[in-house]
């Protein structure tokens, strides 16, 4: 199936939740940190995430199926629970929920028939690879991959317009390698060179099981023509950068970047004819891409596209397909030793292909309007918090300020569930042909794209489902949104004290808030246009204080050998930094406002704010996994976004009375301070 890259557009947390933190009762019973988690034998000085989480830290296990635990799998598994619970209560007449019901519930139904589809075995299958395989000649080729349920050697997307805030456009990116990163493709690392072997045993694999003669010579010509896509790739902490990454070009200009594409038929193929300009991400990607179009024999290019198609479709064939699939993609790559119950699996895949239906379904029953109200009151309170920090930032010019706090107010939430729902109508769903389904769903999608681009962007359209766990800032709107899955426990809680909640929720809120403030989106203005609004002297302050943060970070060695990568994690970073600063602004003007909290269980106030954020983060992850996340994803490790942000914040200095003595202490004159 299609691959298609979302080029900066949406920066995800992993977090969030909602507010009624200001009516919860001074001393609640049970007040919102889980104090059995603790090894208070640890100095909150020397350790802080492990103060807070370390007697869970020594004893959680990391279940076979999964690469990591803590507070976000937590919530996952409600939303799951919650789901699956949806779903069964459909079983009876999903009918009754509509035309939307009925197609929910028979896209989960084939994918739970397991029955059905060993009987239909390939045969949804066979007609994709059929048509790979007439492929004659360069034309020909080209043609299948303007099919959008076929596999390309580069990403395709329609896209908010950064640099006209108004209009969405077509969207042309590296993609077309199967390992996580282009690295892994070339370094000499033991894990990555046990990856590729591992990886060219599966491609043989997928072959010999389809019933594919030449399975070992196919399987080398698809490594060797994806290692030379991958040796094109530009490195992740390249494609963070905007300013790099956005390029338009007309269609003249792509037919001089990569004649060989026969770009006229291509766009054409894949509904994209009249389009006039393009966004080309990664151009000379796209350029040595176009080389091997010419240059790589076509039998090649056919066993690359045929292994593609096997290779995404493999999660919805027959077991001995679907077990080869796991073995390699989450045991060989992420360290995880046993499959999901095929419940939850058949529900993650029902949330990627018909998600907005689930979500009316969820919304309804899961998430009461009135909370909308609770959490635009807390959200509120943090943009309040940081137009204060904006006024009286030392750094900050006059110019600069004004524009900051223009962009502050033109900031909107989108709380729960969107207004408007994906309608489903036109899509065909069949109980009998999961494989069909998912083709179908795909194709659709794209067509839904297809629709948006010529309109003006959507604000109302969310870039998530209602039962996600997460939380996002989209820069190109200059929107942040909060799931109703996240809007619980332990992340918010009306019955905890405020502390906690402006400790977890409050912080959570404030990360995604200062998203539009940091190393990529501070390059938008408030309508979400790509526009530089800092004066010179303001941005040079910024990136000095940018990389005085990205020095401690790189000092965390989270494996052995192995250090964060501040140029791809800076985002995050400061979100961290930021939102925790916005937050404790925020849980100081309620103090000023209610006086100061009692102690609860030996815990002052302020100390229980900074608890919660420690909980926030609680977590383990497999080896496998955190090297892949190290490499590729812009989040530091959990211990990360606790101990090095809180070395930076004077309250959890003055709350825990750490001293010079201490491993985490950093003298004032040295501390960063973003906002």
């Amino acid at each position: 199936m299609t691959r298609i890259v979302v080029m900066l557009s949406v920066a995800g947390l992993c977090a969030c939740l909602s507010a009624t933190a200001l009516r919860a009762e001074t001393t609640p019973p049970g007040w919102g940190v889980d104090l059995s988690a603790m090894d208070r034998k640890v100095d909150p000085g020397d350790d802080f995430y492990r103060y807070v989480n370390g007697t869970w830290l020594a004893n959680a296990k990391i279940p076979a199926d999964r690469g990591s635990i803590g507070i976000w799998t937590n919530l996952m598994d409600s939303a799951d629970e919650e789901v699956l619970a949806i779903l069964a209560d459909l079983a009876p007449a999903p009918a009754k929920q509509g035309p939307t019901g009925q197609k929910v519930y028979d896209f989960y139904s084939s994918y739970m028939d397991t029955d059905t589809i060993e009987a239909n075995g390939l045969k949804s299958l066979k007609p994709l690879l059929a048509e790979i395989n007439a492929v004659s000649n360069r034309r020909a080729l080209m043609a299948v991959m303007a099919k959008h349920e076929m596999p390309r050697p580069i990403s395709l997307g329609i896209l908010n317009d950064p640099g006209d805030a108004s209009h969405y456009i077509a969207a042309i990116a590296q993609g077309g390698i199967t390992l996580p990163s282009a690295e892994f493709y070339s370094s000499s690392a033991d894990s990555h060179v046990k990856a590729r072997v591992a990886y060219r045993r599966y491609v043989e694999q997928m072959f010999t099981l389809a019933g594919i003669n030449d399975a070992a010579k196919r399987a080398d010509r698809v490594i060797a023509l994806e290692t030379a896509i991958a040796a094109a790739h530009w490195e992740p902490t390249r494609t963070r950068d905007i300013r790099q990454i956005y390029n338009v070009m007309s269609l003249d200009d792509l037919r001089t970047l990569a004649p060989q594409f026969g770009w006229d038929g291509w766009l054409g193929g894949l509904g994209l004819a009249g389009q006039k300009k393009f966004w080309v991400a990664t151009p000379s990607a796209i350029g040595a891409v176009g080389c091997l179009l010419d240059t790589v024999p076509l039998a090649s290019w056919k066993d690359y596209l045929t292994f593609q198609t096997i290779d995404g479709a493999a999660e919805y064939l027959p077991e001995r397909f679907e077990n080869a699939h796991f073995a390699f993609h989450s045991t060989v790559l992420n360290g995880v030793t046993a499959a999901r119950p095929r419940s939850v699996r058949g529900m993650a895949q029902l949330n990627s292909f018909l998600g907005d239906g689930v979500g009316q379904l969820y919304a309804k029953r899961y998430f009461p309007p009135e909370a909308r109200t609770e959490m635009a009151e807390l959200i509120g309170n943090l943009e309040a918090a940081l137009g204060e920090r904006f006024r009286s930032n030392p750094w900050m010019d006059d110019a600069t300020r004004k524009e900051a706090l223009t962009k502050l107010s033109l900031f909107e939430p989108h709380i729960g569930y969107p207004d408007q729902w994906i309608d489903y109508s036109s899509l065909t769903i069949d109980r009998k042909d999961l494989l069909g389904n998912v083709v179908r769903s795909v194709n659709f999608g794209w067509k839904e794209d297809l629709a948006r681009l010529t309109k003006p962007v959507d604000r109302n359209r969310w870039p998530t489902t209602p039962q996600t766990v997460n939380a996002f800032y989209q820069a190109t709107t200059n929107q942040i949104t909060f799931p109703a899955a996240v809007l619980r426990p332990p992340m918010f809680d009306p019955k905890a004290d405020p502390a906690v909640n402006y400790g977890a929720a409050g912080a959570v809120i404030g990360h995604e808030i200062g998203h539009g403030f940091d190393d990529g989106g501070r390059r938008y203005d408030g309508t979400g246009a790509l526009r530089d609004w800092w004066t010179p002297e303001a941005s040079a302050k910024f990136e000095a204080i940018a990389a005085k943060l990205g020095t401690q970070y790189a000092a965390q060695e989270p494996l052995p050998g192995v250090h964060i990568n501040p140029s791809l994690t800076m985002g995050e970073n400061i979100g961290d930094l930021g939102g925790l600063e916005m937050a404790w602004t925020a849980w100081r003007r309620y103090v000023a406002k209610n006086g100061e909290p009692p102690v609860i269980d030996g815990f002052t106030g302020d100390q229980r704010f900074f608890l919660a954020w420690a909980q926030v983060w609680r977590g383990l992850i497999r080896d496998d996994l955190q090297r892949q996340v190290l490499a590729t994803d812009g989040h530091s490790p959990n211990y990360a976004r606790i101990n090095v942000v809180l070395a930076n914040i004077d309250g959890w200095y003055d709350a825990f009375k750490v001293t010079p003595d201490d491993d985490l202490y950093i003298a004032p004159e040295k501390r960063v301070r973003i906002w």
